[in-house]
């Protein structure tokens, strides 16, 4: 028998988590000098491919961080017992990895030090404009819904801040989607699918980091979560996955449906090397039917099977990311229709890109600054769900 109490492995094990996550997070600001020293020369992109693997991180770190909200919103807007229990932990998921996405793509713009430029100067008719709000508004938002929700004199106002952050969160994917839809130098994203699909995709991947999250927190305190609520969160992430292999389906066959876009789908579905690749086998596959078929299969829920599922659906969710933001500039812009068109600087060519060390090691950093906060706000606060013994909703 050890001579230690479990409390002393736990203390531990934290700091050896913080020592971890504080390293890939130094790698990634080091990744940042080096970007900063040479210039993007060094990296995997070039002029045509000018968003690469950090922004594949920046993105799902920002979309994931509104729709792990949704769990907040069951609960503090529809009143579901069994989400309100968990609406802090999801409440603090939201602000982690919002901070872990914005620090990821200011510092992968070139010059972060020019956004007091897009601060002080705010242009109204730019879509980056109106995401400085968005973005510096959630923060403030869901920092409020938390007050709300863990100082007992501020509970009656929990409402409230929970139809604001309801809203919020809507109103902020919309903006993220309209980055790409308003976005006509490339004719892969100029959609007005892309605002709604980008809010169903963040029901699914908000989710699945929420369960992975729980099942993390459950296993630290010894204890196991009960099988109905398992078994509702398992069916609530089933519909969500549909949801957004629903609209992904939708958004190519509006795409196939006119002519001047049915070379990209080819390319993006067909014969662009990588991209089909990664989007049949690494999302459609392994990131929808895969975790589909660990869902619903019949028998008894298991969390095992659950927490698979749900890092299927990260998985995929990063696959898919890559797809649309890489593959979308690689293809190249249709400027004369029904004509060739080529040039010294690769007009008319598709675009090659091999993401370099560098690339990966800010990407992964956005992902430790939010695994930071996350544990350090569970060790600090008390975040665990406290579940009521017969829930009737």
């Amino acid at each position: 028998m050890s001579a230690y109490p479990p409390m002393y492995f736990k203390n531990r094990l934290y700091y050896v988590l913080l020592a971890a996550g504080g390293l890939i997070a130094l790698a990634g600001l080091y990744a940042v000098y080096m970007m900063e020293h040479h210039g993007h020369i060094i990296t995997g992109m070039n002029n045509q491919i000018v968003w690469g693997i950090p922004h594949v991180f920046a993105i799902f770190l920002i979309v994931a961080a509104s729709g792990v909200l949704n769990v907040a919103s069951i609960g503090s807007v529809f009143g579901k017992a069994v989400y309100k229990a968990r609406a802090p932990l999801a409440g603090l998921l939201s602000i982690a990895m919002l901070a872990g996405g914005l620090t990821v793509l200011m510092l992968d713009l070139g010059r972060p030090d020019r956004i007091i430029i897009a601060a002080t100067n705010y242009n109204i008719t730019s879509v980056f404009a109106w995401n400085i709000v968005l973005y510096s508004g959630m923060f403030t938002l869901v920092a409020i819904y938390l007050w709300t929700m863990m100082e007992r004199r501020m509970n009656p106002w929990n409402k409230p801040a929970g139809f604001t952050v309801f809203a919020w969160r809507f109103i902020l994917t919309t903006g993220t989607g309209l980055i790409f839809a308003f976005l006509t130098a490339r004719q892969a994203y100029g959609s007005a699918l892309l605002p709604p699909m980008f809010i169903v995709l963040s029901f699914a991947w908000g989710l699945a980091v929420f369960l992975v999250a729980q099942a993390a927190l459950y296993a630290w305190n010894e204890k196991e979560l009960d099988p109905a609520i398992l078994q509702r969160t398992k069916n609530l992430l089933g519909v969500f996955v549909i949801g957004s292999l629903y609209m992904v389906t939708a958004y190519h066959m509006t795409n196939l449906y006119f002519a001047h876009l049915s070379g990209f789908e080819r390319f993006i579905l067909l014969d662009g090397g990588i991209y089909p690749n990664l989007f049949w086998w690494g999302y459609f596959l392994l990131g929808n039917l895969l975790p589909l078929a660990l869902i619903y299969w019949p028998g008894p829920c298991r969390a095992p099977c659950v927490l698979a599922a749900s890092l299927l659906v990260i998985l995929g969710a990063f696959m898919l990311l890559y797809v649309f933001i890489i593959g979308g500039q690689a293809y190249p812009l249709d400027i004369f229709p029904g004509h060739e068109v080529s040039s010294s600087f690769g007009d008319g060519q598709i675009a090659a890109y091999h993401p370099s060390l560098l690339e990966f090691l800010l990407g992964f950093g956005g992902l430790a600054i939010a695994f930071i906060i996350t544990i350090t706000g569970m060790r600090v606060f008390n975040f665990m769900p406290q579940d009521k013994p017969h829930i009737a909703d």
